[in-house]
């Protein structure tokens, strides 16, 4: 329902949606994202796509929850995003099982209703709903694959920290392992499950066993092509806009993080065990590209995530006598920009906390020895 005083706002979108969300804090994710794609031979009408939408909504299970529909031309021609959430009036979670599938069913269906043209591969890709893994089910390897094949298909990232940040919105981690065998130096990529906490749980599963776009030299060559291609098409605007009101009107982080997603982005924010936050990732839905925090402005940094909620942290400091004059270009204080200069996120492969990491395959079960009795 529209408000009166004119074409509701992000206020009154995500006011619609806190009902279901307070319903049931045990979903981690209550947001969910899809994108529609239709082919750009087909000539559609806001109307025509708005029909399309409700009525993909209706059959994947989600008609009946609050949702925003949205087109966007940012990739040479129109699709649809689509923000809904997961939980409905009872506050049970919706069935997700096998979406994807689902998803591919009703898509196909609504192109032979409506007589749109079959969707190529690369439209599948991206229309392809992903949904979190369930590590406590028995196709883990599977889940895992689908996931990691289908957020390279879709984001643009320019290091293996940001697409670790995507691949968490998911329940799926990755490891890099290095080190040497038979007098030869080897790295390699693992990938694994991870609970609601973002803990990692079961077997690492080699790069190797999901496909050969999944491993390191891969990814090397597609985070080469995505800075060539990002820097060329920087971020918008719009989304610093997005980021910064987003943060001088929350009150607490944790509804930064959850009023960002109501506007299609994600946050994710990485702390030590002290709590204290050393950098931010940003996934903006809409671009389907992932940033740092630093590399969008000062005002999206995670120097201002502190200094927002943690004021007394920041307080100019300098020696007795001494004023604190020495500012770098671009206004911040010395002190603020040597912190950006030198938090984890602007190193390559932050996230190896570990110099000696552990099996990425699990513990390995020791063989009993077998010898003759006396």
């Amino acid at each position: 329902m529209e408000p009166p005083d004119g074409p509701p706002g992000i206020g009154h979108c995500m006011r619609s949606f806190e009902p279901y969300m307070e319903a049931n804090h045990r979903v981690e994710n209550p947001v969910v994202h899809i994108s529609l794609n239709p082919s750009p031979k087909d000539k559609l009408s806001d109307e025509q796509l708005e029909r399309i939408a409700r009525e993909y909504l209706k059959k994947l299970g989600y008609g009946n929850q609050p949702y925003i529909i949205y087109k966007h031309e940012d990739i040479g021609r129109p699709h649809l995003h689509i923000l809904t959430t997961c939980i409905n009036e009872q506050g049970r979670k919706i069935n997700d099982f096998q979406i994807w599938k689902r998803s591919w069913s009703i898509c196909r269906h609504l192109e032979r209703k409506y007589g749109l043209h079959p969707a190529e591969k690369q439209d599948y890709a991206y229309r392809q709903p992903l949904t979190a893994v369930d590590y406590k089910a028995s196709d883990l390897k599977r889940q895992i694959a689908n996931v990691v094949k289908g957020v390279l298909q879709q984001y643009r990232f320019q290091s293996l920290k940001e697409l670790k940040a995507v691949l968490g919105l998911y329940r799926v981690t990755l490891e890099e392992i290095r080190g040497q065998a038979a007098g030869r130096d080897y790295a390699g990529l693992v990938y694994a499950a991870t609970d609601e906490k973002g803990n990692r749980v079961g077997l690492g599963i080699k790069s190797s066993s999901i496909g050969k776009s999944t491993g390191l030299p891969a990814l090397q060559r597609k985070i080469g092509m995505n800075k060539s291609w990002m820097k060329k098409h920087p971020p918008s605007p719009e989304l610093r806009q997005a980021i910064a009101e987003t943060l001088r009107s929350a009150p607490t982080k944790e509804a930064f993080v959850n009023a960002l997603k109501m506007r299609d982005i994600d946050a994710v924010l990485w702390q030590n065990d002290a709590g204290y936050l050393y950098g931010v990732t940003y996934i903006d839905h809409r671009s389907r590209c992932v940033f740092k925090g630093s590399a969008l402005g000062k005002e999206c940094s995670a120097t201002a995530i502190n200094r927002q909620y943690h004021p007394s942290e920041y307080e100019d400091t300098h020696y007795p006598g001494q004023e604190n004059r020495h500012t770098a270009g671009d206004g911040m204080s010395f002190s603020e920009a040597m912190l950006d200069l030198f938090t984890l996120e602007s190193y390559p492969h932050p996230f190896l906390e570990d110099p000696e990491p552990r099996n990425p395959y699990g513990r390995k079960k020791k063989k009993k020895k077998k010898g003759q009795q006396l």
